[in-house]
Parts: C-alpha cells; structure tokens; sequence
C-alpha cells in the first residue's frame, strides 16, 4: 500500500490533469480518475444546472453530492470551500452569501487554483477568492468561517482526523459545515483498496460509515446529521480491472456498499478552540 505521501502526491497528480479535461470525461469515471465506463455515465456526480450561481466552466463532474444546498448559508456569511477544484460549489456558495459575504477556496492542486481563479475574474467575482495549501493545514486564520462546504474530498485524504481538527480550528463558535463525501458499509475487497488508481477515483480511500461519523464527533462538533445518502453502484467494467471473476462474485453476494453521504455537523457556540487543545 503506498505512503500518505505517495497518495497525496498521486491524488495531485491526477486531479492536475484532471484540470485539463472535460466534464464529460471526468463525469464518466469515478470522480475524475481514469476508470472510465462504457455501461453507465455520472457514477457519483449530481446535476447543479439548477442551483444559482452555476457555472459550466467550473463544473468538472467530480463531486459526490451537493453539500451548497444542504448548507444553510446566510447573506453575509464567511464560507470556506474545502478542495475547490475549479471553483463551482464556491460560486454557487457565492450566490447565497451575497456580495456583502465572502468564499474561500482551499485546493492543493496548481492547475485547480489556476482554473478556478481564472473562472473567478473573468466572471468580476471578487469576494471569491482561492488559496493553494492543504486541507489538513489550511491557509486560515482560527474562528473564521461560519460555514465550510466540501464535495468528495475528505476521502481523498489519509489524515481525515486531521481534516476535521481544522474544520473545528476555522470555524466560528456556532459555525458548521455541510460536507458530502464517499463512505463505506462492509469491506472493499484488498485488491480494491490497495489499488491506487482507486484511491484516486475516492473508492478505496473511503472510510467506513460509522468510523467516519466517530470522527466527526471525537474533534467536538454536535448535532451530527446526515442531510442525504444514497447508494454508489461502480459498474461490472470497472470493478473487472481490480477483482478477479472470484472476487467480483464475493464482493457482489456480500453486505458491503459505497454511499455517497451529505454530512451536517456544529461546531458548539461556546468553543473558544481544538478539543484537547489546553487553549480554552
């Protein structure tokens, strides 16, 4: 299994070509990787067309979910968009929060910043901005936001306690977030999750449910909802370059499942820092 290093350094590298390419093309695979399928288009991706603030250019077919219309964000807020891409959940987080409020994108990838900076100021968006760094340590101030919005990135990540310890750091006391991310039921077959090309495509780097969940409640946010979820079918030609025709059979008769979640947590009104910490 590679290093957290190797897959993030992987997962920069994929989604800086991903940059590059089509919506079609990265809507046909598992969010942007290069499994692409011949028996069913959109595996995970959700149609924004709809939402305000939509903007074609931006959207690359990689999200899981539409964690902006789940988000509860108000005219003026502060909104951190974790994992940015080229910038379409924070311009239609733009649209809610007005001109009077402000969007921060964080993505880790050169060609994503670039991409969605450019979509930025060509559309005189200029309380949007985007930052390049890593969502386990985000270029933010502590009690900034009052929302953080995410689209099938967390499982992108190794260090996703460390994800959530700074959503907890950046967010206002009383602020919360409305993140949509993969999880799992069951167990991935190993050919699966030692499958790199699969990590990248947010399969195999996707945590169980229930651990996912812990998570969130160990680093003290509360009121923990799941807002949507529904069930991620990876189609037969996909799953047929990692399991062979044993393993496809097991993993197909067994309980286990990959699910697309919408997640709504709070960070408490009276948190003043990171649990544990020794600041309060």
């Amino acid at each position: 299994m590679p290093t957290d290093q190797e897959l993030k350094d992987l997962v920069r590298e994929k989604y800086g070509n991903i940059a590059l390419q089509d919506k079609d093309t990265n809507a046909s695979s598992c969010c942007g990787a290069s499994c692409c399928s011949d028996e069913v288009y959109n595996i995970m991706s959700e149609d924004y067309t709809q939402l305000e603030g939509y903007n074609a250019d931006a959207d690359l077919g990689l999200g899981c979910g539409l964690p902006t219309q789940f988000a509860k964000i108000q005219p003026g807020n502060v909104v951190i968009d974790l994992g940015s891409g080229a910038g379409n959940d924070a311009f239609i987080a733009r649209a809610e929060t007005g001109e009077t409020g402000k969007v921060i994108g964080i993505d880790f990838t050169d060609a994503m910043i670039a991409k969605a900076r450019h979509n930025a100021e060509v559309r005189g968006f200029h309380n949007v901005e985007f930052r390049h760094g890593d969502i386990e340590q985000m270029p933010v101030s502590d009690n900034v936001a009052d929302v953080i919005v995410s689209n099938c990135v967390l499982n992108l990540v190794p260090n996703k306690n460390g994800v959530f310890s700074e959503i907890f750091r950046v967010l206002k006391p009383g602020g919360h977030f409305s993140i949509s991310d993969v999880v799992l039921t069951g167990n991935l077959p190993a050919s699966l999750k030692e499958a790199a090309e699969m990590y990248a495509g947010c399969v195999s780097g996707a945590s169980l449910k229930e651990v996912y969940l812990e998570l969130i409640a160990q680093n003290g946010f509360q009121h923990i909802t799941i807002q949507k979820e529904k069930a991620i079918i990876i189609p037969d030609d996909i799953l047929e370059k990692y399991l062979t025709p044993e393993e496809l059979a097991g993993f197909k008769s067994q309980q286990a499942g990959i699910f697309s979640i919408t997640v709504y947590a709070e960070k408490p009104a009276e948190s003043c820092c990171t649990p544990g910490s020794g600041c309060c």
